[in-house]
């Protein structure tokens, strides 16, 4: 009797015979002990000829039916048997104290770490995997060149989370537009800071106007077609429309941005539907009562319990709440998603294997990721950084936009002048949230590097870049300190590789008092000092680096360089807050 049949046959779960092996980090098979059983690597689902190969898979050599392992003084029947799984000990040898195990931490700490990824996008990802299998449940597209070539654990986080509203599944081709192509309907920008204690899930509204760059495709046969590029049209339109993909969306938010994706997810409407009801449903509350014809959503007033169609409904009802749009669409499904996190994070989800395999499979089913990110491992390591964020430290905001001018009867958005301190709040890994800890020692690290000696000017040694202030800024500020500060050891080094919202000076430990002195000229908070290196300047000699970001008022006024506030229309809130929607 095979594994399935046997579970069924004893009122046994099958999931409930998949038991996690703390050495090898995998579940393996356990049919019980009546019997000799050999351990078997998680369920794989059928595979498409030459799927292993395409993904680099090989058997591992040496690794044959025959070979067979011998505990001493035990005959064992020939069968393969996996390192590191529990065997019944040899006579004698009974009653010896088992070796230690992973502490329950750990295992913790194992499971959770890919939740983040899927609970921002609704259709999740599988960045807490470790099942080979679920490599052939994941479908992949090109990036095309168009991110930053994948995540790195040293740096800043940016995914690009997209919701399609292509009607595949059972039950979807009713909804309207049965015929969509799979636009960009939902867009998030998840940025996780370069320390993971804070992170921002920003929501591009789909029908803001944008301009769609030219858009490099690799086509199914391996060949390589550019997407004509359109101005002035809805941001949705950047994916599906005229054959572009996920990749034509990375560049329409780097132009949009200046932030340039690391990665991205897409999942469809069976996401929502799917992992609902695995995490057993998702607790929502309603300021009044919803009775919506488009969307199917009729619910009453106070809070309920939703998965499944129920939960489709959910985050596609615009027209019962707020103004009616797709803005206050917005709000409702940043609502959903942080219900979805809390449940996720106060249930014993994480802990349960039997939930965590039901997970994963609504997970990989439903998504569609990268080329850089088509591999388990990839996924395991994204999901274990993203694991690091605590809930409350996670924000949702949403692009500052206003109705159309250019429209008589407003139906689509343009960028407020807010905007642009949003993408370089995030950009330049700004917290949207108080982070108290983290807040604390930084404060006590800014106020100590104002501390101490100073340099004279004239020992000064610095190199001028213009990172986003107006023209000529560097030339003005160089003559300035020259002739006004008595800084005669610095020179202009022209534009600096990217822009910055803030001002910030560069130095190496050594050049810490000559950073005390120009801070003190140019009016720098603590905050815009960044220990680091010293570059060479013209005469071969080390100098700091300064480099003049759009917060610069001209040369002789002082900076003041402290994080800015959050813009009140970019309409925050944090993933452990509960809200009831109106």
């Amino acid at each position: 009797m095979d594994a399935q049949g046997r579970g069924r046959a004893e009122n046994i779960d099958p999931a409930d015979q998949w038991v996690l092996n703390p050495d090898t980090g995998e579940y393996e098979l356990r049919l019980g002990p009546s019997a000799p059983q050999s351990a078997v690597p998680g369920p794989r689902g059928p595979r498409p000829p030459g799927a292993g190969a395409a993904r680099g898979r090989s058997a591992a050599p040496g690794r044959t039916p025959e070979r067979e392992r011998e505990a001493p003084g035990r005959e064992v029947p020939p069968q393969r048997r996996r390192r590191g799984v529990p065997q019944e000990p040899p006579p004698g040898q009974r009653g010896r104290r088992p070796a230690k195990k992973k502490s329950k931490a750990k295992k913790v700490l194992l499971w959770t770490g890919g939740t983040m990824a899927f609970v921002v996008l609704v259709a999740g990802t599988a960045g807490y995997l470790y099942l080979e299998h679920l490599n052939d449940n994941i479908q992949s597209v090109s990036d095309d060149g168009a991110s930053t070539g994948g995540f790195s654990k040293d740096k800043a986080i940016n995914i690009l989370l997209i919701g399609t509203d292509k009607r595949t599944g059972s039950g979807n081709e009713s909804y309207g537009d049965k015929g969509s192509e799979g636009h960009a309907d939902t867009t998030l920008l998840l940025h996780v800071s370069k320390d993971r204690s804070n992170a921002t899930a920003l929501s591009i509204p789909r029908d803001l106007i944008v301009d769609v760059p030219d858009c490099p495709t690799q086509q199914e046969d391996g060949s390589e077609k550019i997407i004509p590029g359109s101005a002035g049209v809805r941001f949705n339109t950047s994916l599906g429309q005229g054959g572009r993909t996920p990749s034509c969306t990375m560049r329409t938010v780097t132009e949009l941005t200046g932030i340039t994706p690391d990665n991205f997810m897409v999942a469809d409407f069976n996401a929502v539907k799917t992992l609902t009801s695995a995490v057993g449903g998702v607790e929502v509350c309603l300021a009044k009562d919803i009775d919506d014809p488009d969307s199917h959503l009729k619910l009453s007033k106070g809070t309920h319990t939703i998965e499944g169609e129920d939960a489709l409904a959910f985050v596609r009802t615009r027209h019962s709440v707020g103004f009616g749009g797709d803005l206050s669409r917005i709000e409702l499904q940043q609502q959903f998603l942080s219900s979805l996190m809390r449940k996720l994070k106060s249930n014993d989800t994480l802990t349960s294997p039997t939930k965590m395999i039901k997970l994963a499979e609504a997970g990989t089913k439903a998504l569609t990721v990268d080329s850089q990110l088509d591999s388990i491992n990839k996924l395991k390591d994204l999901g274990l950084e993203l694991g690091k964020l605590n809930v409350k430290n996670l924000t949702f905001a949403t692009v500052p936009v206003k109705d159309n001018p250019a429209e008589k009867t407003p139906v689509t958005v343009v960028l407020k002048e807010s905007a642009q301190q949003v993408f370089d709040m995030v950009k330049n890994d700004v917290s949207f949230t108080e982070v108290k800890q983290q807040k604390k020692k930084e404060k006590a690290a800014v106020a100590a590097r104002l501390k101490g000696e100073k340099a004279p000017a004239s020992e000064v040694r610095v190199r001028i870049l213009n990172g986003g202030a107006v023209d000529g800024s560097a030339q003005e500020t160089l003559s300035w300190l020259q002739v006004n500060q008595g800084v005669t050891k610095s020179e202009n080094a022209g534009n600096a590789p990217e822009e910055l919202s803030r001002t910030t000076l560069e130095y190496a430990p050594d050049q810490a008092d000559q950073a005390r002195r120009l801070a003190d000229i140019m009016g720098l908070s603590g905050s815009a000092m960044k220990p680091g290196e010293s570059v060479t300047n013209s005469q071969g000699v080390p100098a700091m680096t300064l480099t003049l970001g759009k917060d610069f008022k001209g040369a002789g006024v002082k900076i003041d360089a402290a994080a800015a506030d959050v813009p009140d229309d970019a309409r925050k809130s944090t993933a452990d807050k509960v809200e009831c929607a109106k």
